[in-house]
């Protein structure tokens, strides 16, 4: 089984998608917590603009100091990436290959057939890279979900490509 997965067809740049890094990439979502309904949406920009704001506040008003280290943090999401199933959003990455104006929609070519998805709806999808901590090496190397729950127990497995039509 291939863990890289292009992104094909009607699209300006033909690129490729290696899943087994994206648990290093600040958009990955915990799943467990996502459809328990405890996940919290944050927007990136907003949550660098607060966290900037509040240093430049603190360093005005305080003068500069060293953050302590923060030991007991990185071991907590080093755990967490070791027990936890991670997904993160299908639609950037098939912007990211900016589909041509003609294109419609999306075809998940997979082992077992093709499944095509309108691109309205890629905003309602999930790409499941890890489960418990490990890589979907048996059936993946992504399963797609849909946001709602929907297909939780049947997603679209064994994926080898993304093609543009």
């Amino acid at each position: 089984m291939e863990l890289i997965i292009p992104v094909k067809g009607a699209v300006k740049f033909n690129i490729t998608l290696d899943p087994t890094v994206w648990i290093f990439d600040d958009r990955k979502i915990d799943l467990d917590e996502f459809f328990s309904g405890e996940y919290e949406y944050k927007d990136e920009l907003e949550e660098y603009t607060k966290v900037t704001s509040a240093h430049w506040s603190r360093e005005i008003i305080e003068g500069s100091t060293n953050p302590p280290t923060l030991q007991t943090e990185k071991k907590y999401e080093r755990t967490r990436a070791l027990t936890s199933t991670f997904g993160i959003e299908m639609k950037p990455f098939i912007l990211n290959a900016e589909p041509l104006s003609t294109a419609t929609k999306v075809v998940v070519e997979t082992t077992e057939g093709e499944h095509t998805i309108p691109l309205e709806e890629l905003d309602n999808l999930l790409l499941k890279f890890s489960h418990k901590g490990k890589p979907l090496r048996e059936d993946g190397p992504v399963h797609i979900l849909k946001k709602n729950g929907s297909n939780i127990n049947t997603p679209v497995k064994f994926v080898t490509a993304f093609r543009v039509e």
